[in-house]
């Protein structure tokens, strides 16, 4: 009996997923000879009965190279650590890891963002699972990689929505507010925003001050720019009054109440500008549709250097880009957020074309 391994998808889904799991399971069953078993919507897969997996074959990912979502399904909601039953949350780790042995899987390729690689590497210490990552999260904030999959894709339709409000916001003379996925970390704004040549960009990383704001807006119209775009990361807050930092539940709860990023934006310039404001959420249009070339690309070097490492027994490890090669770093390097660097050149870049950052 060959080799066999599973994979499964994790977390929010992106573009790129589907060309990973063609590129890995190609490489296995092409040059590897092995066996590749698909697990259904991430770890959940494992747990019900009857067990959700299934063996991939040529046929099962023939066509999938351009296909957005992913052909396993996933799920942000399947942590075994802390898994939801009738019973109220339990750890059903014991019972992922019983599945693997019984059905026979050496181990598992894990295709997710931060929580996912967290939920991998505790497999692997906590329950004796063997685990390889391959990052995966449109907002790209994996520490560990220069860059994840499915980033390019969700930066090219936040810009094109920049290109249309433009000349909408021009038309109607409107300051235009559009909200783009970005929790923790503003990648995606930065990128569009820059790239659509927005006048305002409002980053997680830096609380902003509306006043600073307004002004910008003012000193447009002055100069008879009667319009303004202004991109603002979901997680984008204003400072507090006493400049203390907000906790990650104190923010969730503010942005909750507020109605969103792009809403509280509005409200606190609401009474210091006079033009009518509108606010566009793009919400999960980001996340969906076909990968970009570059990402396709980018996932298949994931894919099959994954096969690679599973090939030389280098478990515990998540495949990553590092100054344009494929390599890989220890999952404990890995499971944790990366943020936009305010002091580096993307920083710098928006600075010095005069955009305003709010702080």
């Amino acid at each position: 009996m060959g080799r066999r391994v599973g994979i499964l998808t994790g977390g929010g889904d992106a573009p790129g997923l589907n060309a990973v799991i063609r590129a890995f399971t190609r490489r296995a069953l092409f040059k590897l000879d092995w066996t590749v078993i698909g697990i259904e919507d991430s770890f959940d897969g494992l747990l019900d009965h009857p067990r959700r997996i299934r063996e991939l074959d040529r046929d099962a990912v023939k066509g999938i190279l351009a296909l957005g979502g992913t052909i396993l399904g996933t799920t942000n909601k399947g942590d075994p650590f802390a898994y939801h039953t009738d019973a109220g949350v339990q750890d059903v780790s014991g019972k992922v890891a019983d599945a693997v042995r019984e059905e026979g899987i050496e181990g598992l390729v894990v295709i997710g963002g931060d929580g996912t690689q967290k939920i991998g590497l505790r497999l692997m210490q906590e329950a004796g699972v063997p685990v390889i990552g391959v990052p995966k999260t449109i907002d790209n904030d994996l520490a560990g990689t220069d860059r994840t999959f499915g980033f390019q894709s969700a930066v090219d339709v936040a810009t094109e929505a920049i290109d249309r409000l433009t000349t909408t916001a021009e038309s109607h003379r409107r300051v235009m507010v559009l909200e783009v996925m970005g929790r923790d970390a503003g990648h995606i704004a930065l990128h569009s925003g820059l790239s659509g040549g927005a006048d305002v960009i409002l980053l997680p990383e830096l609380p902003y001050d509306a006043e600073r704001v307004s002004k910008r807006i003012h000193r447009r119209h002055d100069k008879g720019r009667l319009f303004t775009i202004v991109v603002v990361a979901e997680g984008a807050l204003p400072a507090e009054p006493d400049g203390r930092e907000l906790t990650l539940s104190e923010r969730k709860q503010r942005l909750k109440r507020g109605g969103g990023a792009a809403s509280i934006l509005i409200s606190q310039l609401e009474g210091r500008i006079e033009a009518e404001m509108r606010a566009m959420v793009l919400g999960h249009l980001q996340r969906g549709g076909s990968p970009v070339p570059s990402d396709r690309l980018l996932a298949q070097r994931f894919g099959a250097h994954a096969a690679t490492l599973v090939d030389e027994g280098r478990w515990g490890e998540m495949v990553c880009l590092r100054n344009g090669e494929i390599l890989s770093v220890p999952l404990e390097e890995a499971a944790h957020t990366r943020f936009v660097d305010l002091n580096g050149d993307m920083v710098q870049l928006a600075r010095s074309l005069d955009v305003e950052l709010g702080g």
